[in-house]
């Protein structure tokens, strides 16, 4: 338990140094937002490794590809991490494959592999919706520099990942591209439970967003 703590204690500092004040969203404190949420809805559930489940909601964003200059280099960041600690091969691996398929990729993500890796998944999704994805979306969409909104721009049902990264988009597209879909594509209850008022929160804030577009006043 003293090494399992150790390892933890490791992983939040190399966590921090590498994403600490990321000003697109992915800082620190989203980390530590997924790792409370993936545990919370851990002990909600009675399910998965609790030790897998952090482990994994620490690292999920540190192959990021939107972070790292290229997707293989993230994800070499991550195995040289995970080589300098005492955990089994087996453990190292699980947690490999977790980061590796819980994203969303316009869509075109992965099943997760295992039950931490749909947990994990949620506690993800979780911080992308709500008033903190409202945050996130805008921090996210400044620093790509899109615009705030363009109704001249298509939205986009179905996208490869190459349009997802790279296409034309805006911060008010990104809701009806991702945020919304989230809800339906939970994978617990207690995620579910939770993303309810999320869910109303975005929708609350898309209709005030229209009205004042759209020059209402009331």
């Amino acid at each position: 338990m003293i090494v399992k703590k150790e390892i933890i204690e490791q992983t939040e500092t190399y966590v921090r140094n590498e994403l600490g004040e990321d000003a697109a969203g992915h800082d620190w404190f989203h980390v530590d937002r997924v790792r409370r949420n993936a545990l919370h809805i851990c002990y909600e559930e009675q399910a998965g490794d609790p030790f897998i489940i952090e482990m994994a909601a620490l690292l999920h964003d540190i192959p990021d590809e939107k972070l790292n200059e290229t997707a293989e280099k993230g994800t070499q960041k991550l195995e040289s991490f995970l080589l300098t600690l005492p955990l089994q091969d087996h453990v190292k691996k699980h947690i490999k494959l977790i980061v590796s398929t819980i994203s969303f990729k316009g869509g075109n993500g992965c099943e997760p592999a295992s039950l931490e890796a749909k947990i994990v998944q949620d506690a993800d999704r979780l911080d992308a919706i709500g008033a903190i994805g409202i945050a996130r979306a805008f921090a996210y969409g400044g620093k790509k520099g899109q615009q705030i909104y363009n109704p001249a721009i298509q939205m986009r049902e179905k996208m490869s990942l190459e349009e997802y990264r790279n296409g034309k988009s805006t911060s008010i597209h990104h809701f009806y591209e991702k945020l919304l879909k989230l809800k339906n594509l939970l994978n617990t209850n207690t995620a579910v439970k939770i993303a309810e008022s999320r869910q109303k929160m975005m929708e609350t804030f898309l209709e005030q967003f229209f009205q004042e577009w759209n020059g209402k006043t009331k």
